[in-house]
């Protein structure tokens, strides 16, 4: 009886941990700055893929979804651009999937 209420609290305690987990992951995140070239502007990728600067310098890739497409890569200059989506850091780099992105002007 003792063995399964621990393998029971030791069960609660793990889905609870991945709820918070997945919970924080999947938070919204609103970032402003300048879009970017990651290949051809900031010479850190082998290939091209946007990437926005913030004003202190965070530095967020962005991945590839509907809003990055419809917003167009910036091969060589910069736009000044909001984006929000949620960042998740793979490899030591923070990844936006952007759900909007909006140029400003």
């Amino acid at each position: 009886m003792m063995k399964a209420l621990l393998k029971l609290g030791l069960v609660a305690v793990v889905a609870l941990g991945l709820t918070a987990a997945a919970s924080a992951a999947d938070e919204s995140k609103t970032v402003t700055g300048k879009v970017v070239c990651g290949k051809c502007s900031a010479k850190k990728a082998e290939t091209c893929q946007n990437m926005l600067v913030t004003a202190d310098g965070q530095e967020y890739w962005l991945a590839k979804s509907d809003a990055a497409t419809k917003f167009g890569h910036i091969c060589k200059g910069e736009k000044n651009a909001t984006a929000t989506g949620t960042v998740e850091e793979k490899d030591g780099k923070k990844w936006l999937t952007a759900s909007s992105m909006e140029e400003l002007k």
